[in-house]
């Protein structure tokens, strides 16, 4: 999301449209609530970006994905959430700053997502959870 947002990204086309496609597929997707925190920390902070997206602008561009028309849903932490959570840290042997990646794959894993978007090659400790990185070049 964040290449996709971020015109100043190596990534942003292929981002950008591998989004646009998921979007208009007319298939169900979600994404994280993690992810949206992620995204309006990381897309704001000076240090990261310069100039760093305005905090409303940021905001709109998540507004603009979770327009219910485009299919896309938000999903967290549910009843049982806990118990995914649980296996993974203890399974990946996950410990510090990575229980974050675990989070969201656990919220994937316990939601029925079958695959998660990212170029983050971190996800591959977590076995149970496909991943797909949309920004590859084949």
């Amino acid at each position: 999301m964040i290449y996709a947002h971020r015109e100043d990204s190596d990534f942003h086309e292929n981002a950008l449209s591998s989004l646009v496609a998921l979007a208009e597929s007319g298939n169900r997707w979600a994404i994280p609530w993690p992810c949206l925190h992620e995204f309006l920390a990381i897309t704001t902070h000076p240090r990261i970006f310069d100039p760093p997206t305005p905090m409303e602008m940021a905001i709109e561009a998540l507004k603009s994905w979770l327009v219910p028309s485009m299919g896309c849903e938000v999903i967290g932490e549910e009843l049982g959430y806990f118990d995914v959570l649980s296996d993974l840290v203890v399974n990946a042997r996950i410990t510090g700053p990575a229980v974050h990646d675990a989070r969201v794959a656990a919220i994937c894993l316990h939601n029925g997502v079958r695959a998660l978007w990212t170029a983050d090659r971190d996800f591959s400790r977590f076995g149970a959870l496909k991943t797909h990185n949309p920004v590859a070049v084949a």
